[in-house]
C-alpha cells in the first residue's frame, strides 16, 4: 500500500488508508476516518468524526469534512459523514457530520463538483453528478436528487427537496420542493418552466421532453395547487407512459413542505 503523507500532517492512530492516498501539508486526519484509493487532499483539510471518503476524491485546501453539527442539541454521539467517489471539492468546503434526529449519516454521492464555500449541514442527502457552485449553503436535513445544478450563492433552508435533474439559478433561497427536471430561481424561490437541457443530457426522447413541457404549463395554467392537480386521475391520464411526469407526480405528491408559486 503506498500512502503519502506530508510531515507537517496529523494522522490520529487508528485512520485507514487506501492505495495512492496523498495526505497534504498541515492536514488533519482524525482516528476513526477512512479514505479510499487515489484520494488526494491538498492542504490544511480536515477531516473528523466517523468519516469515510471514497475513491479518487480530490479535496482542496480548508476543507472541513465530518466536523460537529451546528446544532443545539448534539451532544457528541458517533453518528458519520458519508462521501461517495471522484468528487471534486473546492476550497472552504464545509460538511457536517449527522445529529441523532433522522438517519444518523450525511451523505454525499459520487462525481460531484463542489465550488469553493460550499456549505451541506447535517443530516443532508446529496445525491451523484450534482454541481453546487460558489457559496451555495444547504441547511440542515435537505435533499438533493442526482444530476441537480445549482448557481452561486444560493441557500436552501431545511428539509427542502431538490428532485433529480433540476436547475436552480444563482442567488436563490429555496424554501420549498422543487419537482424533478424543473428550473427555478429567485428570493423567494419561483419555478420558472422545465429543465430541457437536462432532460436532453439525460437521453430521454422529444416525445417524452414535449409531453412534460405540456404537462408542466397546463399545471402551471390550472386553478389547482400542483399537489391538488395531481390528485385529479384526469389530469395525468394521458401522461401514464412516460416516466419523468410519473415521477413528477410522486414527486408533488409526497411533498410536505409544498412546491414554490409559479413565476408570472
Amino acid at each position: 500500500m503506498s500512502v503519502e503523507i506530508h510531515p507537517t500532517a496529523i494522522v490520529e492512530e487508528g485512520a485507514k488508508f487506501g492505495d495512492n492516498v496523498k495526505i497534504g501539508p498541515y492536514c488533519i486526519i482524525g482516528s476513526n476516518v477512512s479514505i479510499g484509493d487515489g484520494t488526494k487532499l491538498k492542504s490544511h483539510v480536515v477531516l473528523e468524526g466517523h468519516t469515510i471518503i471514497g475513491k479518487n476524491n480530490d479535496i482542496h485546501q480548508f476543507c472541513s469534512i465530518g466536523v460537529p453539527p451546528q446544532d443545539k442539541g448534539y451532544k457528541g454521539e458517533p453518528t458519520e459523514t458519508i462521501i461517495g467517489d471522484n468528487n471534486l471539492f473546492r476550497e472552504n468546503v464545509t460538511i457536517h457530520r449527522a445529529t441523532t434526529k433522522q438517519n444518523h449519516k450525511t451523505v454525499v454521492g459520487s462525481n460531484g463538483y463542489f465550488m469553493a464555500g460550499v456549505h451541506i449541514a447535517h443530516d443532508c442527502v446529496v445525491g451523484d453528478n450534482v454541481t453546487m457552485a460558489n457559496n451555495t449553503l444547504l441547511a440542515g436535513h435537505v435533499h438533493i436528487g442526482d444530476f441537480v445544478q445549482m448557481g452561486g450563492a444560493c441557500g436552501i433552508t431545511p428539509f427542502v427537496n431538490i428532485g433529480r435533474g433540476a436547475f436552480i439559478g444563482a442567488a436563490s433561497a429555496i424554501d420549498r420542493d422543487i419537482p424533478h427536471f424543473c428550473a427555478a430561481l429567485g428570493n423567494r424561490i419561483r419555478l420558472k418552466g422545465v429543465n430541457i437541457i437536462g432532460m436532453k443530457r439525460r437521453g430521454y426522447s422529444k416525445d417524452h421532453i414535449s409531453e412534460v413541457v405540456e404537462f408542466y404549463r397546463i399545471m402551471e395554467a390550472s386553478a389547482f395547487s400542483p399537489k391538488a392537480f395531481v390528485e385529479h386521475p384526469e389530469n395525468i391520464e394521458d401522461y401514464k407512459n412516460n416516466p419523468v411526469i410519473q415521477e413528477l407526480v410522486e414527486f408533488i405528491s409526497k411533498s410536505e413542505i409544498g412546491l414554490p408559486p409559479f413565476m408570472s
